[in-house]
């Protein structure tokens, strides 16, 4: 059975529908990798074995019956640790939630069970979701898979290095400015962040209200609509026939290219000539309203997450990692009126934004600007911290502030990707495309 862990969702759903693989066997040969691996406590949180085992056996009984709920009824998935899950502790990655025990699971997990999935557990994050590197020395650090000196990318850390690691056939994670995205990439994986407002929030420790996504990390594209879709609890679109042959992809750049640096731009570069190899024009594209958008975003998220997370901070801000605290209470230092004047130069920008990409099937743009961080250096030096996180972030940001779906593909260059941005709520076209860039960049 060891030989399946290493599948993509999509491959583990086809066997077990072809009686291939029993989901009760599976599940138990995921648990016995994951208490064998010496990584297991930096990537899980914790495991919920006995309620994963409970639905692996419904699964298997379903199979032999032929009443499947789902093309992945019976893959065993892991869920960020800010999914409310019935029962068992969901703190965000911060003390400040220790001892957090939810009554009821959130709509995404509770949709994701009626589908058929199985829960493996509660996965290490970035605290309270509040940064892209993935280093959190309040909890743990989860490992990144090209480098074991450096940090996973965040803030779906943990989500990431279980899929990477093959502790699970996918990963579901949250996306406020890029943190699904940014794991996936540092990691070698296809990320998805939906369009704010598509998939519910509702049971998830929030960071933003406003920006706030959930989506899935996983090893294909595939992969990533079929999990949109048990998400959702709907019905994933058909790939079959995608190609790139016709398609219009304008390569961003505005902000994106800034400081870039060489493995990057070398991986970045590559993919996009895979990409035109395969049929695909690509033509360059400036929007310059996207510079004084990124530039005044400061109220946007910071002043929200300050008052969402205020009061519950400063009654013990002792509890937080210094430089996550420091992120928090930026927030403070907007007004009412900065942030209603960001709202109106944001909706200013989108519009600009929708003007210049009607017409593309996706914009391009390097994942991340940089590689993986340093841990060490990380931990030891506070403008190196701010740095690194910043751009990591930068670049996934366009998508967030631009109200967009995306997609992180990998380029086959270790921790570089390579993002495609669609239109609000189009993720279904997104996918359709994106399965015909992987196929290119394989």
């Amino acid at each position: 059975m060891q030989e399946w862990l290493d599948k993509s969702a999509s491959d583990l759903g086809r066997a077990i529908g072809a009686g291939e693989v029993d989901p009760l066997a599976l599940t138990r040969a995921y648990f016995e990798r994951i208490h064998a691996h010496p990584l297991k406590d930096r990537i899980y949180a914790r495991l919920t074995e006995d309620r994963a085992l409970a639905e692996a056996e419904a699964a298997s009984a379903r199979a032999a019956s032929g009443r499947r709920l789902s093309p992945l009824d019976g893959v065993p998935v892991s869920w960020k640790d800010l999914f409310d899950t019935a029962g068992t502790a969901t703190e965000s990655g911060s003390k400040l939630l220790a001892g957090r025990v939810p009554d009821a699971d959130a709509v995404v997990l509770a949709n994701a069970t009626a589908m058929g999935l199985v829960c493996l557990g509660k996965t290490h994050m970035s605290e309270l979701a509040f940064s892209g590197l993935g280093y959190n020395p309040s909890t743990a650090t989860p490992p990144c898979v090209n480098d074991a000196g450096a940090v996973p990318g965040g803030s779906s850390s943990g989500a990431a290095a279980s899929v990477a690691f093959g502790l699970a056939a996918a990963a579901i994670g949250s996306d406020t400015g890029g943190s699904v995205r940014i794991p996936s990439a540092w990691n070698d994986l296809v990320g998805l962040k939906t369009t704010a407002g598509r998939v519910s929030i509702e049971g998830c420790v929030p960071l933003s209200l406003k920006f706030d996504t959930v989506g899935p990390l996983t090893r294909t594209v595939e992969d990533a609509a079929a999990l949109l879709a048990v998400l959702e609890g709907g019905r994933a679109p058909d790939l079959r026939g995608a190609t790139l042959a016709g398609k219009r992809f304008a390569a961003l750049q505005t902000v994106v290219l800034d400081d870039l640096r060489d493995a990057p731009r070398a991986a970045y570069e590559g993919a996009v000539a895979r990409l035109q190899a395969a049929g695909a024009v690509v033509e360059p594209l400036e929007v310059p309203e996207l510079v004084e958008a990124m530039a005044n975003a400061g109220p946007l998220v910071p002043g929200e997450v300050y008052g969402l997370w205020r009061d519950v901070i400063e009654a013990n801000p002792g509890a937080m990692y210094a430089e996550i605290l420091e992120r928090f209470r930026l927030g403070n230092g907007f007004s009412a009126p900065d942030y209603s004047a960001a709202w109106a130069q944001l909706d200013a920008a989108r519009a600009a934004w929708d003007a210049a990409a009607t017409g593309f099937d996706a914009v391009l743009a390097p994942s991340a600007p940089i590689l993986p961080p340093n841990l060490e250096r990380l931990n030891s030096d506070s403008e190196y911290y701010k740095t690194e996180n910043l751009l990591a972030l930068r670049n996934t940001r366009v998508g967030n502030l631009m109200g967009l779906c995306a997609l992180s593909l990998p380029t086959g260059v270790p921790s570089c990707g390579i993002m495609l941005m669609g239109a609000p709520d189009c993720e279904e076209a997104l996918l359709r495309v994106g399965v015909a860039a992987e196929a290119a960049l394989l």
